[in-house]
């Protein structure tokens, strides 16, 4: 896939690159990645799975306006015959940093809109791992339905969990996600707009 930027109101989604391997690799050994695969084991290994990635996919570093790297979001196993594929890799890094921001909102949107709109797919899904609660409330927030469950599918955390399989179509992100997004979105702006 062409290196593309996706601009946003309060975030940018630019393409990730080796470059950002130390700080990448520091939020995937945070606690806020801890039900998520554990992935490299050194910068060296992130390096080089970033440089690796195959032409299937789109992984981007999520950046406030000024140019902050606040985390990072993907979208992986591209399927132009069936048009589908898979948003993952979602995490914010720097939470203190986004506090008051629609970042995370407005990151999704972005994925969403070359999902859908530029890439013409009827369908997006995932996994995500049964002890991963806030991101299961999360995506069920966005609009994901829940459709079905691999059981004792990851081993993390020194035990297995369940992979609740996740879906959304395109007529639904358009008849319920996108506008639960914007309402969002605005509310940022309101806030933002506000005196202090």
């Amino acid at each position: 896939m062409p290196a593309v930027t996706l601009q946003g109101e309060f975030v940018d989604l630019i393409p990730l690159t080796p470059s950002h391997a130390a700080l990448t690799f520091a939020w995937r050994q945070s606690e806020r990645a801890t039900n998520l695969n554990r992935g490299a084991a050194t910068v060296e290994q992130q390096a080089a799975w970033i440089g690796a990635r195959p032409a299937t996919e789109y992984n981007f570093l999520i950046c406030l306006k000024d140019g902050r790297p606040v985390g990072m979001v993907a979208i992986s196993a591209i399927d132009t015959v069936n048009r589908h594929a898979e948003p993952g890799r979602f995490l914010i890094g720097e939470p203190d940093a986004v506090r008051g921001i629609p970042a995370a909102v407005e990151a999704m949107k972005l994925i969403y809109q070359l999902v859908f709109e530029q890439l013409q797919l009827e369908r997006v899904f995932g996994t995500i791992a049964s002890d991963n609660l806030l991101m299961v409330k999360w995506q069920k927030f966005l609009g994901m339905k829940e459709e079905g469950r691999l059981r004792r599918h990851y081993f993390i955390n020194g035990h297995f969990q369940d992979a609740l399989c996740f879906g959304m179509l395109e007529a639904e992100y358009r008849a319920a996600a996108l506008p639960r997004m914007n309402a969002l979105i605005m509310a940022g702006r309101s806030r933002s707009n506000s005196p202090s």
